[in-house]
């Protein structure tokens, strides 16, 4: 354990109080919102430190959600979507409710299951301007909308871009029917009228688009 300063020092980890749960640095967790109606907050664990008569304080850095950003919350954001902000605090570890993990986009988007504990961040935010890193990403659909994992989407077998149903004019029960799919540009360009379906009684679904999701 490192000294700082004189009758403080740094500490490993800590138990949050209730339960059996071992918090360290690194580790991401849920925070007592000092408003009950609201969810807790999310930071990730900077540093745990004693002042040697049982208090201890935690140095955290804050992920904000959406919906507490400058901007708010957009179409794309997903429900369980979190910016690593410029946002230190330090704070009682009392206030420590709970542990989460806070995945990589990329990660969370293959998770077969998503727990209550699990949430993404794919940006990092500067909570005084309002500003993004990165500022850009990539856009799909007609609509030219971020991804967001918690709408399905489907991909063209011509262009290989993905597509909301919505947006081509189906439904989400159409599309876990389709064999394939092309959008309207690639089907006019290869003569296609519309996309084909498999027959709702049939057993098989090895041939059917897979939808641009994550499971639940």
């Amino acid at each position: 354990m490192a000294k700082t300063k004189q009758g403080k020092r740094d500490v490993d980890s800590y138990t949050i109080k209730g339960t059996t749960k071992v918090v360290r640095v690194g580790d991401c967790v849920l925070m007592r919102s000092s408003d009950k109606d609201n969810p807790p907050y999310v930071a990730r664990v900077e540093s745990l430190e004693s002042d040697g008569r049982g208090s201890l304080r935690v140095r955290v850095r804050w992920y904000y959600r959406p919906e507490e950003s400058k901007g708010g919350r957009r179409q794309f954001h997903g429900a369980k979507e979190l910016f690593l902000s410029d946002h230190f605090d330090t704070q009682s570890a009392h206030t420590i409710e709970g542990q989460c993990i806070v995945h990589p986009f990329k990660t969370y988007t293959k998770l077969d299951n998503v727990g209550p504990e699990d949430f993404f961040c794919r940006f990092e935010y500067k909570a005084a301007t309002g500003a993004f890193t990165p500022d850009r990403v990539a856009v799909y659909c007609k609509c030219e909308m971020p991804y967001n994992p918690d709408d399905l989407m489907v991909q063209c077998e011509g262009c290989k871009d993905w597509f909301h149903p919505s947006c081509m004019g189906m439904t989400i029960e159409q599309t876990k029917k389709l064999d394939y799919f092309m959008c309207s540009d690639c089907a006019k360009e290869n003569g296609t009228k519309r996309p084909s379906y498999s027959d709702p009684a049939s057993p098989s679904s090895d041939s059917k688009v897979q939808p641009k999701r994550r499971k639940r």
